[in-house]
């Protein structure tokens, strides 16, 4: 695993941000993730851009915490937090990739409405990171497997959304060409 200190450091701020109940601070966090994971398409830091990004979602929602099981939920995510922290510190890749898995195996065990919430956090934040890194130039196929969705499920959720540099593929006419290349050497 590459970047531990920054994943580190990911960590340690969301925890306080979720203290404090800031999910537009641990959003931004995830958001900090992306390039790392575009430029290295590391598993380990995609998976922490879903868990923190699906972790601002569910913060930001005061409905989940009226849900049955939430209390438990809440608990134990956030010891896992605690102990991604830990193995981090320790540099345990192993185990930082048993306490991720861990997380995936809570909402597992999650019942009912809370259950189906969570669950689709997570779909959707898979979905939006994969929309991201796909902005940065990674093939649509390459970034759909590392985020283990579907490139349909990619496909349909940029085809809504205009990327920055997305005219750069765009052919111009041959008199703008010219001027472009005039222009160039000026």
């Amino acid at each position: 695993m590459i970047e531990k200190e920054n994943l580190l450091r990911i960590f340690q701020e969301t925890k306080e941000a979720v203290g404090r109940g800031d999910s537009a601070r641990i959003n931004s966090l995830s958001n900090q993730t992306i390039n790392s994971a575009s430029l290295l398409q590391d598993s380990d830091v995609i998976a922490v851009a879903v868990i923190v990004y699906s972790l601002s979602k569910i913060i930001s929602k005061e409905d989940y915490k009226k849900l049955s099981g939430w209390d438990k939920f809440y608990k134990d995510y956030m010891i896992e937090i605690d102990k991604i922290i830990i193995d981090l510190e320790k540099d345990d890749d192993q185990k930082f990739r048993e306490h991720i898995e861990q997380i995936r195996k809570i909402i597992d065990r999650l019942s009912g409405g809370l259950k189906e919430n969570v669950q689709d956090v997570f779909k959707k934040a898979s979905i939006n990171k994969a929309s991201r890194i796909y902005e940065h130039g990674i093939s649509m196929e390459k970034t759909a497997k590392l985020l283990g969705i579907s490139v349909w499920e990619l496909a349909s959720y940029a085809g809504g959304k205009e990327f920055p540099y997305s005219d750069l593929g765009k052919t111009i006419d041959v008199k703008s060409r010219i001027k472009l290349a005039i222009d160039f050497f000026r």
